[in-house]
């Protein structure tokens, strides 16, 4: 069946992409993947390449438009190359949407110039040690000084992408206690330098995949945020932080299914060259029903992906059919990588060959934005049950 999601402008998006992960990424990505992390230095690239601006108004250096389908583009290209641009999919993904809703004029004004070039990286920091998902049991608190002109910040968070090279890192934290109707009211989200006096970050975590993208522990001791950098208005950041959970969930889904697809072309290419008995592994009845087999699964979530991509432009995903695309895609991404690892034999266990990178990868895709589980949830509540 013909793709309809993509037009000439993402074609050549692609051409111009794959050029610049040839050139760039890959020679060097086994560096990047000993060291834990992709050099700071890259995500100037990036800014160059005009990654960071595609979706910033042309006013503050951006290209101005309001479409995910590049960023979807971006997904298929750096999985069909095996390797991920490090912790800037945060900037873009999960930090942008936040500044475009809810950073005032002024704010802009200062915010979004040095985000195109990359001269400041984003990310945002949810997730506390010992919360886990339950955003409302946060204990991080934000308190307005006596003469009101900044807040005092105190707490911890963890897993936070991007954490080790972000310039700038968008907190949620406590202004003022939950009450007994809402226990989610009381949230707010500060724009916070990472050069603060009193902030630190501790260890740089060591995950299972996604070894390239820095993921770390932050902490904040008597940390002052200047009001002026406030973002929305106090005690309805668990409003904000909901209301772009689609988005994100769209996000993992549209990743898991070019995992998926990139995982056919790495088992492919793979057992059309390995020999076994004197054959080609890809001659055996076996290889080719199981990769017939993951293609038909990969087909049907590349339709449930590209749906999704249409709906969030259009501005009508709905939280359960985020949910819906974020289950189904990351689910048939598992299965689907499983069996293309296992026509790898031995050698697909190897971190040298992408696979057993990919495998690694995919595996957060049914954790983070919100377990499979919790889609399950969402998904059963819009049906009524």
């Amino acid at each position: 069946m013909r793709r309809t999601v993509f037009n000439e402008d993402h074609e050549a998006f692609r051409e111009t992409l794959r050029a610049f992960i040839e050139a760039e990424v890959v020679p060097v990505y086994d560096e990047w993947f000993q060291a834990g992390q992709a050099p700071r230095e890259f995500y100037y690239k990036l800014g160059e390449l005009g990654i960071f601006g595609i979706n910033v108004p042309e006013e503050y250096g951006g290209a101005g438009l309001d479409s995910h389908k590049f960023e979807a583009v971006l997904y298929e290209e750096t999985a069909r190359a095996g390797v991920q641009f490090g912790g800037s999919g945060v900037h873009v993904l999960l930090a942008l949407p936040y500044i475009k809703m809810l950073a005032t004029d002024e704010q802009k004004k200062r915010y979004l110039p040095k985000f195109v070039t990359g001269e400041e990286m984003w990310a945002i920091a949810m997730t506390e040690p010992g919360t886990g998902s339950d955003l409302a049991g946060m204990k991080t608190t934000a308190k307005l000084s006596e003469d009101g002109t900044h807040y005092v910040l105190n707490g911890a968070k963890t897993f936070i992408t991007g954490g080790v090279h972000a310039d700038k890192v968008i907190v949620c934290a406590r202004t003022s206690a939950p009450t007994a109707e809402d226990r989610r009211f009381g949230i707010s989200l500060f724009a916070v330098d990472t050069k603060s006096e009193g902030y630190s970050i501790g260890r740089k975590l060591d995950k299972l995949g996604l070894r390239t993208s820095d993921t770390a522990e932050l902490a904040f001791v008597d940390v002052k945020v200047p009001v002026e950098d406030l973002l929305g208005e106090e005690n309805k950041g668990f409003y904000y932080l909901g209301h772009n959970l689609a988005s994100e969930r769209w996000g993992i889904a549209f990743g898991a299914y070019a995992q998926a697809k990139a995982a056919i072309r790495f088992a492919k290419q793979y057992v059309q060259e390995r020999t076994v008995f004197g054959k080609p592994v890809a001659h055996f009845q076996n290889t080719k029903f199981e990769l017939a087999a993951c293609q038909a699964e990969v087909d049907a979530a590349e339709a449930v992906a590209d749906r999704a991509t249409e709906a969030l432009d259009a501005g009508e995903l709905t939280p359960a059919e985020a949910a819906s695309a974020k289950l189904f895609c990351t689910e048939v991404a598992h299965r689907v990588i499983d069996r293309c690892l296992q026509l790898h034999g031995g050698y697909g266990y190897m971190n040298e060959y992408p696979i057993a990178r990919l495998y690694a990868d995919n595996r957060v895709n049914r954790i983070y934005g919100g377990t499979s589980e919790i889609m399950k949830t969402i998904i059963a509540k819009d049906m009524g049950l």
